[in-house]
This record gives structure tokens, sequence and C-alpha cells, in this order.
């Protein structure tokens, strides 16, 4: 028999019971919302107090807009006061791109506002093609306040433009200083996130992007300003509340005489080449021009393609600075400093050569560039007629160390301590260096071409300055460009005075004696200019006479100079690439350096060379703009940063930098008329030269 038992066992619930679950649930939920509250309150008081500071900016920051103003650059100014570099006042309109909602609606109603040419709404969207989204672009600056207020007045219908009343870089003389003072222009990407500096966004704001406005960025740069404006949440301004005013940058006081630097770089004219004057007493630079050049104004205000073509397509190469980057064979300027070398070495300048035409050295005979011979020659006629056999012979007896002693004394092969970007500072050749070089033995024929500036001799227009005026001051002068050093002293060549006075007066005798510069002699009767011409050959006389055919195979031609010559108080060397020879340089050193003592007479002169030429070099420069519009339009190839980068770095690059192994010398130029007056005939009118490549061979020959 089985047995079932069922419990039922029930839980008796209370009043009780119930009564202390509900409190249990509540203290649980109390303290829950008791710790939520407690936090809250510490992060009420957290925000209220320690970020009170934060937050009451942030406030601040939706009801003030802060902006920042770009301070004004500082000026760079010639040794009178007179401005090279100074600022303009200047509407102008950026956009911000990506800010922009419709760029292409918003870039078309700009160019209706403001009357922008197919050509400048071109170049607007290759900027905003290479522009970063935060970074202003220039739309169009020094506009008239018509065009501005069109704009203005509609800035709530174009998100992303922004107008500006402000200042903008001038450079008055233009081309005449693109290579010396450089340009600005807005500050890339790299250079914004070098630093993350905010000026460098704020629209306007240009920084200095070659020369002089490179060198001394951070002391022209100044300090910037600010703004404040109350305005509603839609941006509107309601009141200015206060400004605070930039400071301006530092300015520089340079050496230069800005009417001579522009007198010089306007005097070379149609030719390319260089001219450099320097004050024998201080070393002063007073003028530093190297022609064709760029206008700096088209720079700072942003180049588009088709000035970027004109300028490439340009053989002359007007991205150089010749002054500084051009090297060239020195030809027969460096003569006087080589019969310095003579003179210490213990030779006697009454000793004597006889000159046939030319100098028989081993199983080759060395030609003199007469080739009709100068008869009997000594030093000083060596000097004046430039007899290539004079040095040729005396050359071998003294040795190439002497002389390259003397040319490194004199300044050649020299790299000065200049605030410039850079510098080629050429080839002074002697034995040992061609050994290191090359792993070569020197021969007679490096002598030989050496001592006539020919063969590895490489200096740049700088240099050919520096040495005239060592040659005329007897001081180891430094070129300076910056003013206020005047009362430094400066030390002795330590040459003997009466090597000096001998080369001073045969320098004389070759303008105003029998030599081979008669018409380089100053227009003023109580000052003479003492000079040395100098011819270096390109191309040999199989290809080229030198004198005329196609640009590149024509002779370079240099002059040095100084004045007056029996106390010389300035220097100049001009260099005229593919001139056909020295015939093409003197007349410019003459005309500059009358314009020391006559610029009015200098004046008159140039006005009439500059109707012949098609007038300043701005107004060619601006002409030949307005030629490729009419030729190219839009059709102007799009050139990348790139490209840009190349071409620049191509226009800096040596010209002779391959500087190949010279196995022989090639015979001076044969010419006819010792007084070169048929050659400086064609130089005082020339016209405009046939445009070809500009590299130069350095196996030439000298007059």
């Amino acid at each position: 028999m089985k047995f079932k038992f069922k419990f039922n066992f029930k839980r008796h619930v209370s009043m009780a019971t119930l009564r202390n679950s509900f409190d249990r649930r509540t203290v649980v939920l109390g303290t829950v919302q008791g710790g939520i509250g407690v936090l809250l309150a510490a992060r009420m008081s957290y925000l209220a107090v320690a970020q009170n500071e934060k937050y009451k900016l942030e406030a601040e920051s939706n009801r003030v807009n802060l902006s920042l103003i770009p301070p004004r650059r500082g000026w760079i100014l010639d040794r009178r006061g007179t401005p090279l570099a100074s600022n303009r006042a200047d509407f102008r309109v950026d956009v911000i791109p990506e800010r922009m909602q419709d760029s292409a609606r918003t870039i078309a109603q700009l160019g209706k506002l403001l009357e922008l040419s197919p050509v400048d709404m071109q170049d607007l969207e290759d900027k905003l093609d290479k522009a970063r989204g935060f970074a202003p672009v220039e739309v169009a600056s020094n506009l008239d306040w018509e065009r501005f207020a069109a704009v203005s007045v509609r800035l709530p219908d174009l998100p992303g433009v922004v107008t500006q009343r402000g200042y903008s870089r001038d450079y008055p003389t233009g081309p005449s200083v693109g290579h010396l003072v450089g340009y600005v222009g807005a500050a890339s990407a790299e250079e914004y996130e070098k630093d993350h500096d905010p000026i460098l966004i704020t629209p306007g704001y240009k920084v200095g992007k070659d020369g002089l406005e490179k060198i001394f960025e951070h002391e022209l740069r100044g300090k910037p300003g600010a703004r404040r404006v109350e305005v509603t949440a839609s941006g509107r301004i309601v009141r200015d509340l206060d400004t605070r005013e930039d400071v301006p940058g530092k300015t520089i006081k340079l050496t230069i005489d800005s009417g001579l630097q522009d007198y010089a770089a306007r005097r070379i004219g149609v030719e390319s080449g260089a001219v450099v004057v320097m004050d024998c007493h201080s070393g002063d630079v007073l003028a530093m021009a190297s022609m064709p050049s760029f206008d700096p104004n088209s720079f700072s205000d942003g180049i588009g393609r088709l000035e970027w073509k004109m300028l490439a397509d340009d053989d002359h190469v007007p991205l150089r600075n010749k002054v500084l980057r051009g090297l060239y064979p020195p030809g027969s300027t460096v003569k006087p400093m080589v019969a310095l070398s003579f003179m210490e070495a213990g030779l006697d300048p009454e000793e004597s050569v006889f000159c046939s035409g030319g100098l028989r050295v081993g199983n080759r005979v060395f030609h003199c560039w007469n080739r009709r011979g100068h008869g009997q020659v000594n030093m000083a006629k060596g000097i004046y007629q430039s007899c290539d056999v004079y040095f040729y012979h005396f050359a071998q007896r003294i040795g190439m160390d002497p002389i390259a002693a003397m040319a490194r004394r004199l300044g050649l092969g020299q790299e000065f301590d200049l605030p410039v970007v850079g510098q080629s500072y050429g080839t002074v050749p002697d034995p040992s260096w061609k050994l290191k070089k090359y792993g070569k033995e020197w021969q007679t024929f490096d002598t030989v071409n050496a001592t006539i500036g020919q063969g590895y001799f490489l200096v740049n227009p700088l240099q050919q300055a520096v040495m005239a005026s060592r040659i005329a001051s007897g001081k180891v002068l430094m070129p300076r460009l910056l003013y206020g050093h005047e009362n430094e002293r400066v030390p002795s060549l330590g040459i003997p005075q009466e090597h000096i006075d001998f080369v001073h007066q045969a320098m004389s005798d070759v303008v105003n004696g029998p030599g081979t510069a008669h018409r380089a002699a100053l227009p003023i009767d109580d000052v003479k200019l003492a000079g040395k011409t100098g011819t270096a050959q390109v191309v040999g006389l199989n290809v080229s006479s030198g004198k005329s055919g196609p640009w590149k195979y024509r002779d370079h031609g240099h002059f040095i100079c100084f004045a007056p010559f029996d106390n010389p108080r300035y220097a100049c060397a001009v260099v005229i690439e593919h001139g056909g020879g020295s015939g093409a340089a003197y007349p410019v050193a003459r005309d500059v350096m009358t314009y020391l003592w006559d610029p009015d007479l200098a004046l008159e002169k140039l006005h009439a060379f500059e109707k012949e030429w098609g007038g300043t070099a701005k107004e060619r420069l601006d002409a030949r703009y307005q030629s490729y519009v009419a030729q190219y339009g839009v059709t102007a190839p799009k050139v990348s940063a790139d490209e840009e980068s190349r071409k620049v770095r191509e226009s800096e690059e040596d010209q002779n930098e391959s500087q190949p192994i010279v196995r022989e010398a090639q015979s001076p130029r044969p010419e006819p008329v010792a007084t070169g007056s048929a050659e400086a005939g064609a130089a005082e009118n020339p016209g405009p030269r046939a445009n070809s490549d500009s590299r130069t061979n350095t196996n030439g020959g000298t007059q």
C-alpha cells in the first residue's frame, strides 16, 4: 500500500513585509538618484567655476568676431631714403575655397562684377586648382571703389568671398629691381604647415619669396593687428568694439642708389647682361642690375600661365640673376690683374716682347687678336692694346700659381657675405685645382688660356666689379648692400703703390690714349675714365665670326672701369651676353658712369635709345605680354607646380656647370680696327637680337 503525501507551503505576505520591501527599493533608487544628482551638481559646479573662463570666451566668441589685420610690410629704401619696395593702399577681393557653397557660380559672378578678362578668369581657376581649401586665393587687387563696392554689397549672397581694404606691396621701378629686391606672394601650404601661424592664411597677407624680401622676411614682417566686432547669430555686424593696430615691419636701408639702379637696368636695353657699380671708398654697392628681368609687381599679384610662358620662352633667361648666377670667361679684363702679378713676381714693366701676330709654344702657334701684330710690346702697351702675345710670353716665365693667387686676392673666385639667396663663384684655375678636379697635370696651353681670361677661368659680374674696385683703391674692399657701415676701416691689399699707379695709367690709356676703347671716354671734361675691354669667345671661328649671326653664337662683351682714374671714386663692371664683343659693353659702362656726374646728360641719351627700343623695360614687358594675349589668349598650356620649380632651378643653374676638359687654345678674334670704333658704333644703336640658347663654351678667345 503506497501513501502519497502532498505538501503545499504558501508564503504569508503581510503588510509589514510589503512595507519593508518598498523601503529597500526606495533606498536603492534614492541612492542612485542622489548619486546622479551629486554628479550633475559636481559637473555643473566644475563647468560654472573651473571652466568658467573657457565657456565665457566661447560665449563671447559667438557674440564677437575677432579678425587679424595683416601687418604693413617694412619698406626697403635706397641710400637716400627713396623706396625700392613700399606699400600702397589697396582694395582687394579674395576667396576661401572651403567656404564657397557653389564655387562655379561664385567665380562666374565675381568675374562679371570685377570685369575680369578670359585670361584673368583662367588664371583664377588655375590658382584655385593649386590652393588648399583653407588658404585664401586672390581674385583681384588694386581695385577701384566702384568694383570693390559692387562685391561688398553682395557678400551675403557670396559665401567664401572676402573683401579687404589694406595695403599691397609696390615696387616703383618694377623690373629694374626684380632680381635685387625679389617679390612677395601668398604663403604656401608648406609654409603654413611648418608653424601653423594663423596670419599666414589671413586674406591679403604675403611673405617674401625671393631676393631681399625673402632674406629679411622676419624683419619686414611686422606684427598683426586685430579687430573685434559684435555680430548676430547669422554673422551680421552690429557694431565695432575695438581695434588693435598692426605694428609695421622694420625698414631696411640699402647702399643702392635708386636712380642709378634704374638707369643701369634700363641702359642695358634689349641686351641680356649685368651692371654692377661700387663705391671705391667704402665698398658700397650702388647698383646691381640684371636684365632682362621680371616685374615683381606681377609676381606679387600672382603670375598667370600666359605671363609664365612669356618668361619661360625668353632665351635671355629673365629669371636668372646674372650678377650673382651668371658665369663667364672674363676675357682680357684680367690683364691688369695679371700685370700686377707679373710685377709682384719681379718682372720689369719695361721688359718687352715682339708681337708679330702670334707666338709659337711647343708645336702650336697661339695667335694674338691682332693678326698683323703689335710690334714691340712692354707691359703698358700689353694692357692698353690688349696684346695677347705679351701675356702668352711672360706668363710662361712667371707661372700660373702667382697669377691665380693675385686673382683670388682681387676677389675672383670669391663668395661674398651678402644678404642674397645664392651666388655662383666660378673658377680661378691653377695646377692643384686641375689635378684635384680632373686628375690631370697642368699644361702650357692651360696657362696661355688662363692668362687671357679663357679656358677654365669663370667669374660673375659682381666679382669683376670687386676686382675693378680693388685695383682702383689698392684696398681689400668688400661689397656691401646694407647701409650704415661707412666709417669702417678697409685694409690695404699690400700691393706697392707704384704698381697700382702703373696699372691705373695703362688702363687710362685704354680709354684716353692709344688704347682699344676710345669711345668709352666720359663726355665730362674734368673726369677721366680708366678701363679694360674684354671679349669672350663662345664658339670657334669655323662656326661664327662672333659678331653677327645667331644670338647664341655671338661673343660675350666685358668692360671694367673706374673714375676718376687719378683719384678713383666709383668702379663699374658690365657684361653683355652674346653682345658681339666688348663694343657692346663699354658704351653701357660709359653712360652709367656719366650718370654719376651728370644725370641729365645720361638720361637724355637713354631716352633717345628707348624711343628706338620701344619704350622702357616696363613698357616693353607690357607690350610683349599683350602680344602673347593676342597670340595665345586662353590657349596657353597650363604649367604644373613641378614644371615651375624645374624652370626656376634651370634658370639658377650655372651656364657652364659641366665645364669640359680644355685640351687646346682657340685663337682670339681678329679685330681689324684697334680702337674698336666700328663695333662701338654698332653698339651705340643696338637693335633687337635674334633669340636662341645662351650656353657658353669655355674655350674662347679674347680681345
